[in-house]
């Protein structure tokens, strides 16, 4: 089967939902998604405004991703007693490279990737730095 690249938003909900399918039967991953998000259908939603603002960068502003992620996440390690450590974003971004390589290939696709792994890496960093603030 030819894959194509990622070219629109249904293309991105695809990626999202797939992805966040597998997170959330994920043993270790699961626990944290399953009992933080309530509304998962918003919550998909969000988060492929959040991957298509990242991704294509042609969003009109009243569209374009609001949030913070970094608080959420610092929110919600703090709400699992400061257990998320590096396994977490390592089995997340083994997760989304899966998800990735499983639907589309292409330049859109390999910057979703660097995109993840700098994010991880950004978010793994200032959670810890986060935890001696407190």
């Amino acid at each position: 089967m030819n894959k194509s690249d990622i070219n629109t938003r249904e293309d991105i909900f695809l990626l999202v939902s797939n992805f966040y399918e597998k997170v959330r039967a994920e043993e270790t991953l699961g626990p944290f998604f399953n009992e933080t998000i309530k509304d998962w259908e918003a919550h998909l939603n969000h988060l492929t405004t959040f991957w298509e603002t990242s991704l294509f960068m042609t969003r009109k502003l009243e569209e374009k991703y609001r949030g913070n992620p970094l608080e959420a996440h610092v929110k919600v390690d703090k709400q699992f007693n400061h257990t998320i450590d590096n396994l977490h974003f390592g089995i997340w971004l083994n997760l989304w490279y899966q998800t990735l390589d499983e639907l589309f290939e292409g330049e859109i696709a390999d910057n979703a990737k660097r995109r993840a792994r700098k994010m991880g890496t950004f978010m793994y960093m200032n959670i810890f730095s986060a935890r001696k603030k407190e």
